[in-house]
């Protein structure tokens, strides 16, 4: 299948389907956002831990057209003219079925894997490109140079040990091809799907940086309590409008946000010692039943990884987190500075007045042009075989 075959989209009231075309540019179109995983027992139900389920991979290509407006009109550098649709379409041809049918497992069995390798991608692109250099464990091969997993906002990442389970099944069948950024960017893309998320299409053929970038990491990932005008300027910096910011964040629809991230809020506000004075009584006393319910849970368990010292921030893809914030309870101070910005608070207003769609087609937009932030292509960096480890380290 290297001819170019033109796609036909079906819609149903359940899933859509794509027959798959290689070598085409992918075609720019945010609404079709559908499943791209048929299986004989879903992942989430499957029987056995141990045991991967049979899983029917239905492509998803496009037809030409669109490619280049979209990314010259919205895309920071140039690196992202390298990249393709199918990259390893002849060095590694089963690549993204591996990842999509690793990814159908572990969600199978750890349903918490879509927001943490999908915050895990943002802390990744957000710091000099979506390059894995959020992935070492070492910078350069020096090992005492600080990296970006040790940086404050960075501690609390996960999702680390799912994307060595996904390269060691390419190491297996295609050693040395497969670069961990394009693992990453897969696999953060078809955890969003399988959560029930949009389709958007990611292009491929990533490099991998030989360096970890801490500094920049402890300086420019967006903190819990940033004020509007600071997250503004961190998404503007690196291309993305008022808009674009407000969809990205809709992130937070799913998943946990730890209590330490909001702990200052709950208790000691900018350094009064007091609540956050715009928290409403009843989200203000559950917070704090929450985190110290799980805070002594943690302390009577003997095993620190097994806590969860959390809240969860819902479970789907839909417009819950742009309701809450309309109604002043965001979780996160940050998430409800939204509403401190007039431009910011109608998107709000504007991603809340529905059952999801408009968020959803504009945070698939949003996530495809991450994607292709600062990315790496052709002679620059390296594939590492270890995702932890520069090629010069082993």
């Amino acid at each position: 299948m290297l001819g170019t075959v033109k796609a036909r989209w079906v819609f149903t009231t359940v899933v859509f389907f794509s027959v798959v075309v290689s070598r085409s540019k992918p075609r720019v179109d945010s609404e079709r956002e559908k499943p791209f995983l048929s299986s004989s027992s879903s992942p989430a139900k499957s029987s056995s831990a141990s045991e991967e389920p049979v899983v029917t991979l239905v492509s998803m290509a496009s037809s030409d057209g669109g490619q280049e407006e979209f990314y010259t009109e919205t895309t920071t550098g140039e690196g992202w003219r390298n990249l393709e649709y199918d990259f390893y379409r002849n060095s590694c041809p089963q690549a993204e079925t591996i990842v999509r049918s690793k990814m159908a497992w572990i969600y199978g069995q750890h349903r918490n894997v879509s927001a943490q390798l999908l915050r895990l991608f943002f802390h990744d692109c957000f710091i000099e490109g979506c390059d894995a250099s959020v992935l070492l464990d070492d910078s350069n091969g020096d090992k005492n140079h600080s990296i970006e997993k040790q940086a404050t906002p960075n501690r609390s990442l996960k999702g680390f040990d799912k994307i060595d389970q996904i390269k060691e099944a390419l190491e297996n069948v295609c050693p040395g091809v497969v670069s961990c950024a394009d693992v990453l960017a897969l696999a953060a893309r078809d955890g969003i799907i399988l959560a029930g998320g949009p389709y958007y299409p990611v292009l491929t053929g990533r490099r991998d940086s030989t360096q970890s970038y801490f500094d920049v990491a402890l300086e420019e990932i967006p903190k819990p309590d940033d004020n509007i005008t600071h997250i503004l300027h961190l998404f503007s910096s690196r291309g993305f409008s008022e808009r674009e910011t407000v969809a990205l964040l809709g992130a937070h629809n799913i998943g946990k946000i730890g209590c330490e991230f909001i702990q200052s809020r709950v208790d000691n506000f900018t350094g009064t010692g007091q609540p956050d004075p715009a928290l409403p009584f009843d989200l203000l006393t559950t917070m704090k039943l929450k985190c110290q319910d799980n805070a002594n849970r943690a302390t009577s368990n003997t095993d620190a990884s097994q806590s969860s010292l959390s809240i969860s921030s819902g479970a789907v893809f839909d417009s819950h987190y742009y309701q809450n914030l309309l109604r002043g309870r965001g979780i996160l101070f940050a998430d409800q500075q939204l509403m401190a910005n007039r431009m910011t608070a109608q998107v709000v207003a504007a991603f809340a007045s529905d059952n999801g769609s408009a968020f959803r087609m504009e945070f698939a937009q949003a996530m495809r042009k991450m994607s292709t932030l600062g990315v790496l292509t052709g002679s620059q960096g390296q594939v590492r075989s270890v995702c932890s480890l520069p090629v010069n380290s082993y």
